[in-house]
């Protein structure tokens, strides 16, 4: 039976903070590629420094492709004592794209009458050109199946294997979404910090869960605090 001696460990870690986080009540982002703040970057340190301290080792680091998420890969290995280690880069894992709004304000994009369709679509609505939450949920989550946990490299080699995921805030609520069925509602509602990680195992008996938003090692640095209801890069009802 396939998984029958093989388990993941994955740790899935939002970026560090982007220039996008510390503006507030832009709907989608000035800046679809932002780069990470002085804060983020010690965020991103301090993140490999606790995992360091931990012993963790990642048998492979799988990056955003987006500039914020490389930033966080690269300064969790620096922290870890590993800088400039090699890492994997992938699109699939990128953040929700809404082409449309980047750089609007969200009074100006969200309607009362779009605030309603939200509401009632859920993760199956459309905003603008862009994404919907289940769109986001299916390509990141077929990448995780068909590059990790169905893939006869890994699945050939029985034992643990430990991986790490840097990706965003919205893609990482999709994915636990993927993971865990929990009520769409609940997941937009489910804090998800810069730098934090989320952690699962995955093996014969499927998922089990570890942790969800563990931030410790960012108490002493911050984080930031926004009007209503932050996803990613992109504001929500």
């Amino acid at each position: 039976m396939i998984h029958e001696n093989v388990q993941f460990d994955l740790y899935f870690i939002r970026h560090g903070e982007s220039e996008n986080n510390i503006t507030p009540g832009i709907a989608a982002g000035a800046n679809f590629d932002a780069p990470m703040t002085e804060r983020g970057h010690q965020q991103a340190i301090s993140l490999g420094q606790r995992l360091g301290r931990l012993g963790v080792k990642f048998d492979r680091i799988y990056s955003s492709t987006l500039v914020r998420a490389v930033q966080t890969t690269e300064g969790m290995l620096k922290g870890m004592g590993l800088e400039g280690a090699h890492f994997d880069r992938v699109p699939q894992i990128i953040e929700r794209q809404i082409p449309a709004w980047r750089g609007k304000l969200a009074d100006d994009v969200w309607s009362t009458e779009l605030r309603f369709i939200s509401a009632e679509k859920g993760k199956w609505f459309q905003p603008a050109d862009g994404e919907s939450e289940r769109a986001v949920e299916r390509r990141a989550g077929n990448w995780l199946e068909d590059e990790v946990l169905y893939n006869s490299e890994w699945n050939d080699k029985p034992g643990n294997h430990t991986i790490a995921i840097v990706s965003h805030g919205i893609t990482m609520k999709a994915l636990l979404h993927y993971i865990t069925n929990w009520d769409n509602v609940f997941i937009r509602r489910t804090e998800i910090h810069n730098t934090s990680i989320s952690r699962f195992r995955f093996g014969k008996s499927g998922w089990s869960i570890v942790s969800i938003n563990d931030y410790a090692h960012t108490e002493n640095i911050g984080d930031v605090i926004r009007e209503g209801v932050i996803q990613g890069d992109t504001v929500v009802p």
